[in-house]
């Protein structure tokens, strides 16, 4: 049975809260699973239909255990899972666009297919002390990880994507 694996990292919250979101709707459309960045594994990648990744922007680029989770499972997967539909959502402080980018650049390697452009949220934490606390990702801003998943979630169960 084909079902969606979202995989992320969160130091500060704001990355689950994103990708609690997006899980809580998907799975409503279709059988999801979600896993850490440092949990999940190649069989994951490779036992899945589809993909959400949701990681923090960490100094304009993704978190390092969400790229720990890409270079331990790249290679492993390389082939293997061509054509299938992924959408990534970040959490920055700022922009987000060179973590979107990094992550956009892997998914190519692959040759997944992006099924929504990325979805970024952020936060305005610019200060040490801001970018150090825990996260509440405001209800609106949830709702369209929510409707990420289930975006992505029908789009799977329909066999759209």
């Amino acid at each position: 049975m084909v079902h969606l694996l979202i995989v992320y990292h969160s130091r500060t919250g704001g990355s689950r809260q994103m990708a609690e979101a997006a899980f809580s709707a998907a799975q409503i459309e279709m059988k999801t699973t979600v896993k850490t960045a440092a949990d999940a594994k190649p069989k994951d990648l490779l036992d899945a239909g589809g993909y959400i990744f949701c990681a923090p922007e960490n100094l304009a680029a993704i978190s390092g255990i969400m790229k720990d989770f890409f270079d331990r499972c790249y290679y492993p997967v390389l082939g293997r899972i061509e054509g299938r539909p992924y959408a990534q959502m970040v959490c920055a402080g700022s922009d987000g666009e060179n973590a979107a980018r990094q992550t956009a650049r892997i998914a190519k390697g692959w040759r997944l297919r992006e099924v929504q452009k990325p979805l970024i949220i952020c936060t305005g934490a610019q200060k040490p002390e801001q970018i150090l606390a825990k996260k509440k990702i405001p209800e609106e801003q949830l709702l369209h990880c929510r409707d990420l998943g289930t975006a992505l979630g029908a789009g799977l169960s329909l066999g759209i994507f």
